[in-house]
């Protein structure tokens, strides 16, 4: 069995959307999209990792795969309850109207169609995936309650005695909203109310609502909301909610910010954690993929960002590192040469904690990090390789003046949360050389 410290990575293959995460009788719960044959987006299926920290992961395989008339296509993204000690996995199903020629793993010109399903296992590690599973919301065919091709993602929660759940979707393609449901026993669900607003983009994906303290925070991913000639136009976003749960009806502010300043994090998924912190995950989009046949490392493409606790002060979101990534990082390190010695930098993951001033610089390994204009930018064009058409710089809102910086180093990801979380910029880095630049305070291991 695959095994990985800190970011759980694709066990071989294809990973995107965490899917069902949970933390279920004493052990985390990570799903996600999988496809199994090819490090490329295909037919999806829920590939399956446990952890007792947060930290150390434990790949399990494949968890659901479809198996039905309705799902045939894709058992598409979605989340996970605990419901008198059973393991209640939502997830949407997809039908295509229209099969590639030469690629049944694609549907030419979106012509598909999407209901939500579920699957209840007894113990979390059995799926009986041709007598367990259920349709629960048939395609929605009546346009002014929602898309028969583009609503999907199912988040369930429990508030009182009730369960609500909600769903990605869009308005005729052109105006991203969400739908509301209801349910009394978590299987039988009724439609209840919607919010829609062409400032989110044109399609929502995977929405979170949640609450933190007194405060309800949303996280969504739409779609179409920057740039167009760039790979990625879809993009992580969190604002503070107004939500009565009652008539299910939310407010979002007209403007939100990104959860992740480096555009690559996408898809994000809360829970709580052991403690009860509200706790988020979410995929890191990498357009190269790692590892070949003639280096003895199967090909891989895709991983999850750090878990990141959510909180709220002053009415502001921080996404803030993990206690457990705090306890996994226990040896400091006295020079940047210890680190090196090593092995090439990122070999094993380090950590850097440092306060940079304007006009100063970092640089790890041809990833550079500055401050200017009140900013924290970032240049990864150097450990990006040749790849057009993505994004390789960063900059992060403005920051008052206060510019501290806690840096974590992975062979393929860094990841920078500056001011204790006010602001998270991560960037997706492919072979990065074996030196480091720049003024740094404090350097760890695990």
């Amino acid at each position: 069995m695959t095994e990985n410290v800190l970011h759980l990575k694709a066990p071989g293959n294809w990973l995107n959307d965490p899917n069902g995460f949970i933390y279920y009788q004493g052990k985390y719960h990570l799903f996600y999209q999988h496809f199994p044959y090819a490090p490329r987006w295909g037919t999806m299926h829920w590939g399956h990792a446990v952890s007792e920290d947060l930290i150390h992961w434990e790949h399990l395989g494949v968890a659901l795969f479809p198996t039905k008339s309705y799902d045939r296509n894709g058992v598409f993204s979605g989340s996970a309850i605990e419901k008198d000690g059973d393991l209640y996995l939502y997830y949407s199903a997809v039908r295509y109207l229209e099969e590639g020629e030469g690629d049944i793993h694609c549907a030419p010109n979106d012509r598909y169609e999407s209901s939500q399903a579920m699957l209840i296992s007894r113990d979390g590690f059995q799926f009986e995936n041709w007598e367990d599973k259920k349709q629960i919301i048939p395609v929605i065919r009546k346009e002014k309650i929602g898309d028969a091709t583009h609503t999907r993602d199912p988040k369930v929660w429990k508030d009182g005695d009730d369960y609500y759940m909600i769903l990605g979707s869009t308005l005729k393609g052109e105006t991203a909203r969400i739908l509301f449901y209801r349910s009394k026993d978590a299987v039988n669900w009724e439609y209840v109310n919607q919010w829609q607003n062409g400032r989110y983009g044109k399609i929502m994906e995977c929405p979170d609502l949640f609450q933190v303290g007194s405060s309800y925070v949303f996280i969504g991913s739409p779609m179409d909301i920057t740039e167009e000639g760039l790979e990625y136009s879809a993009h992580a976003v969190c604002s503070l909610a107004e939500y009565e749960p009652d008539a299910c009806s939310l407010t979002l502010p007209e403007t939100y910010r990104f959860v992740d300043y480096g555009m690559d994090l996408y898809a994000a998924q809360t829970n709580t954690d052991r403690e009860g912190r509200r706790v988020m995950v979410a995929w890191m989009r990498m357009p190269k993929t790692v590892g070949a046949p003639d280096t003895g490392e199967k090909p891989w493409n895709g991983m999850m960002c750090l878990p990141r606790v959510v909180e709220v002060e002053e009415g502001h979101i921080y996404f803030r590192v993990h206690p457990a990534v705090n306890a996994y990082f226990d040896k400091e390190l006295s020079s940047i040469e210890s680190l090196l010695e090593k092995g090439p930098l990122g070999r094993p993951a380090c950590r850097l904690k440092t306060e940079l001033k304007p006009g100063e610089r970092l640089d790890i390994g041809g990833y550079q990090i500055w401050v200017d204009e009140d900013s924290v930018k970032t240049d990864r064009s150097r450990v990006f390789g040749n790849v057009e058409g993505y994004r390789v710089r960063g900059t992060t809102p403005s920051l008052h003046g206060t510019y501290k910086l806690d840096i974590f180093i992975d062979p393929n990801l860094i990841e920078i949360f500056v001011n204790d979380g006010q602001y998270v910029l991560s960037h997706v880095v492919y072979d990065m050389e074996r030196y480091m630049e720049g003024r740094v305070e404090k350097i760890y291991v695990g």
